[in-house]
């Protein structure tokens, strides 16, 4: 339960007149609503751990780098992938520790930390939603060690482990892989105080080629016949969809079950199938990954769809913006459609003068005008593929986005007609030392951020982002108004306690 938290401010500042606080009706303006994530991959060591083994202080730091970078650039999303492959980037009694994190699978840090409550502590210290990401039924990658450690599942339950191509897979048609997968995500949401589960695109795994370059069928023979054993009605590719739906549903239910104010996100490949619309060519993830992101959106199993629109604007076949509106008009329950984008396809400096005729990566500007067109549609955000291309500062992406979000802004509210947070008690009073500020938040669990606003000499509102807890903070000169709203954990905002300074002449 988190305590009322307790905010001191300390204004210093030389005044001839005696200066005094009084509460005020006036309404700063609210935050903008805005979905702004990145993702930040563990697997391969794509972006962090940087590489596999550093000691528990250069983890931190990296990751604090990471927390930092999305912090100045006024994100408010940080999706971090602790399950790669049934193994775990966090403590688990159910997994094994990472490779990609110790160097080796199943040896804990030395000095023992738990990255993931690290980072849920840190995201929330910056004004940031940390939502876990996990892959369901992938149980080895391909970048993985051949000999996984004697308590990953594909040792203590071989049975629903297959193998496929260079990959280890759990077996999505059988019950007990969704028994098991679930179990493990409901211990996060259970024990970690995260803002959302996220899941990516593999479900059914992409297909793998053999040596004569056909497709390798995925092996689940006995659980399908087991299905027709039990009378099943359904054709193969609808059973295999089926499965994959039917863990959707449930892990949107237990995830609401354990805290209604989680968060369940997923990402989906970003065509759904060619011809939807007419003009798409491309990818099937409906035939070859058996997943059903429309039929997720018309049943309301998740609260955000992200569809990995890695594409760009103008090619006809793969339109970035054609693809967006498809997704946000097959949205008949108003989910939050937030697109991927490929924001690592930018052209790095060294060949962006010749990105174009080159074609070795994109313009920056593209990323920016793809920003641009989610804001002038019905959707709810975006999320940066990926959060190395914004550590690198690729084709000064960075340096563009921070003129994209000049300001900052809240996710989108999960649970609109919920309760409103009550108004935090806001107090002044004049000290030896200037004026001081005092504020409780509501005595409220669901607490998550404070939103702090000072009226500038100009009549502009300044707006920060925190943490719903004490701190404190000396500025000169004393802000002409000052006003404290409390954010829940659903995202709902409370009323505003604002204060205006006075000035009352002295005698000399």
């Amino acid at each position: 339960m988190i305590r009322p938290a307790l905010l001191v401010l300390f204004f210093v500042a030389s005044v001839r007149a005696a200066i005094t606080y009084v509460p005020s009706s006036a309404t700063p303006p609210l935050p903008q609503r805005e979905f702004r994530g990145a993702w930040v991959a563990s697997v391969s060591n794509i972006d962090w751990p940087s590489k596999r083994g550093l000691s528990t202080d250069e983890q931190k730091r990296e990751l604090l780098a990471i927390l930092d970078k999305c912090h100045q650039l006024k994100l408010n999303v940080v999706i971090l992938q602790v399950r790669p492959a049934c193994d775990a980037l966090y403590s688990s009694k159910l997994e094994p520790w990472s490779e990609y994190l110790t160097g080796v699978q199943g040896r804990a840090p030395n000095p023992s930390w738990d990255p993931l409550e690290f980072a849920v502590t840190q995201s929330h210290a910056r004004g940031m939603e940390l939502h876990a990401w996990f892959n369901p039924f992938r149980a080895r990658h391909s970048s993985g060690s051949p000999r996984p450690s004697a308590d990953h599942v594909s040792n203590t339950r071989p049975a629903i482990v297959k193998t496929y191509g260079k990959f280890l897979w759990l077996d999505p048609g059988l019950q007990e892989v969704h028994d098991y997968s679930a179990r493990v995500i409901l211990d996060v949401v259970s024990r970690y105080d995260i803002d959302g589960v996220h899941i990516d695109d593999y479900f059914y795994p992409y297909p793998e080629k053999d040596a004569e370059k056909k497709d390798i069928p995925f092996p689940d023979w006995t659980s399908w016949l087991n299905y027709q054993r039990r009378g099943g009605k359904l054709a193969r590719d609808d059973w295999r969809r089926d499965n994959v739906n039917r863990f959707i549903a449930r892990i949107y239910r237990d995830v609401h079950t354990v805290k209604p104010w989680v968060k369940v996100g997923i990402s989906p490949f970003g065509i759904y199938r060619p011809g939807y619309p007419e003009q798409i060519k491309g990818f099937d993830q409906y035939e070859s990954l058996y997943a059903d992101p429309r039929a997720w959106l018309a049943q309301g199993w998740l609260d955000y769809l992200a569809p990995q629109l890695y594409w760009r604007i103008d090619p006809p076949a793969t339109s970035f913006p054609v693809l967006l509106n498809w997704w946000t008009q097959n949205n008949p329950r108003h989910r939050m459609i937030v697109p991927g984008i490929n924001t690592t396809a930018i052209a790095s400096s060294a060949n962006y003068a010749t990105a174009e005729a080159g074609n070795k990566g994109w313009p920056t500007s593209e990323i920016v005008r793809q920003i641009q067109i989610t804001r002038q549609s019905s959707a709810a955000g975006h999320i940066h593929w990926n959060v190395g291309a914004l550590m690198k500062n690729k084709g000064g992406v960075a340096d563009q986005l921070r003129q994209t979000y000049s300001n900052n802004a809240l996710v989108p509210a999960l649970n609109a007609s919920a309760p409103r947070p009550a108004a935090p008690k806001l107090t002044a009073r004049v000290t030896s030392n200037g004026l001081e500020f005092a504020c409780e938040a509501p005595n409220n669990s669901n607490a998550r951020f404070f939103i702090v606003q000072e009226r500038r000499a100009d009549g502009t509102w300044h707006t920060r982002i925190d943490a719903a807890k004490s701190f404190t903070q000396e500025q000169s000169p004393p802000p002409p108004a000052f006003s404290v709203r409390t954010v829940d954990k659903f995202g709902n905002i409370g009323a505003a306690a604002t204060f205006e300074r006075r000035e009352i002449p002295t005698e000399r």
